[in-house]
């Protein structure tokens, strides 16, 4: 997948947080999105404890955790607020949830933007808000921490700062550590 700059979230509302996330704020982080529904079997039982793992196992300072409740089915259960509160209290989901935004159409806003084909999907940011995974349906924990690991020691620069040190050039006989 050659890296794009990922949609910005378009959302109707917040869970877990006392302020909306934005995705140009979380530069520097790598961030992962658990799209979701509350009421797909795979969500439950695979996707959203795989976002609570990420969440524990990664300092908030390098790794953003999103998850992002995309209604497009039984809309008029699941798209209340006070159901997927009810939801995410009962569940013990404690990373931000975004509520993706309806549209005219059945697929909300930002489902559409990433042409997610359903849920569970799993997005993966990298550090310069590029779109770096799209995955639907199950992701191996291992594989997953791998990636993000990968994603965290890629060179990063701030807008307008140096450039970060180059990452150690690794291959099949090991790694070599960068020029200085």
């Amino acid at each position: 997948m050659t890296p794009d700059n990922a949609p910005e979230l378009q959302t109707s509302g917040w869970l877990n947080t006392d302020r909306p996330r934005s995705l140009r704020d979380l530069r520097g982080k790598v961030v992962v999105i658990e799209a979701f529904q509350m009421l797909c079997p795979g969500c439950v039982s695979h996707g959203l404890p795989q976002a609570g793992r990420v969440a524990e196992a990664f300092s908030p300072d390098e790794v953003a955790v999103i998850g992002l409740h995309c209604v497009f089915e039984h809309h008029d259960v699941q798209g209340r607020r006070e159901a997927l509160e009810a939801f995410l209290h009962e569940y013990k989901i404690e990373f931000p949830v975004a509520m993706d935004e309806p549209s005219d159409d059945r697929i909300p806003k930002t489902m559409a933007a990433y042409q997610l084909r359903g849920t569970p999907t799993l997005l993966l940011i990298d550090r310069k808000g590029r779109l770096r995974k799209k995955a639907f349906g199950l992701t191996s924990d291992l594989a997953l921490g791998a990636e993000i690991m990968s994603l965290m020691r890629e060179p990063f620069s701030p807008e307008g700062s140096e450039e970060a040190p180059e990452a150690p050039a690794c291959g099949e006989e090991g790694c070599l550590i960068p020029n200085r």
